[in-house]
């Protein structure tokens, strides 16, 4: 698992797979997330503007991803 800092109080899911190098642009998160490819705390998410916090797990490609601050 990696951790993923975040300044902020909350990131939304489609910012969160730029800022973590997962893709390189909205458009590329947009079809990712649209496709049902990322899990958020064991889910399929279909929102792009999910808001992700402190202690969230994103799941994408066997993968996963912890949210810290």
């Amino acid at each position: 698992m990696k951790n993923i800092k975040i300044e902020t109080e909350f990131i939304k899911l489609d910012q969160f797979l730029k800022w973590a190098g997962i893709t390189s642009t909205g458009a590329d998160s947009k079809v990712l997330i649209s496709e049902s490819k990322v899990k958020v705390n064991g889910q399929v998410e279909l929102r792009r503007g999910k808001k992700l916090r402190k202690g969230d797990i994103i799941e994408f490609e066997e993968n996963e991803y912890k949210i810290v601050n």
